[in-house]
């Protein structure tokens, strides 16, 4: 799985009839430190995850595996709600 910060939402119209009513969000990278790193992507939201948040991501085949994305075109999903992040014993992330 795959830290990353949720930056804001797609919307598209005309799509594979699969994907409708799948929340799309454009979701980075981030390291432990909580920093963006990379190029942003598409991730199929499968828990409700809000703007700014902190997810993990599923990818390739393992982000076809859940209940809302299982046949699906989905290369990336957002299978989690990161509430605390700990790395070596020093919190560096807690959800307010």
């Amino acid at each position: 799985m795959i830290i990353a910060r949720v930056l804001g939402s797609a919307v598209s119209t005309a799509k594979d009839p699969s994907l409708t009513g799948l929340k799309l969000l454009v979701v980075a990278k981030t390291t432990p430190a909580n920093e963006v790193t990379g190029e942003p992507f598409v991730a199929a939201d499968t828990v409700g995850a809000g703007d700014s948040e902190l997810v993990l991501i599923s990818e390739g085949s393992s982000a076809r595996e859940t209940q809302y994305t299982q046949g699906k075109p989905v290369d990336a999903a957002i299978v989690g709600i990161v509430d605390s992040l700990e790395v070596e014993e020093v919190i560096t992330f807690r959800k307010q």
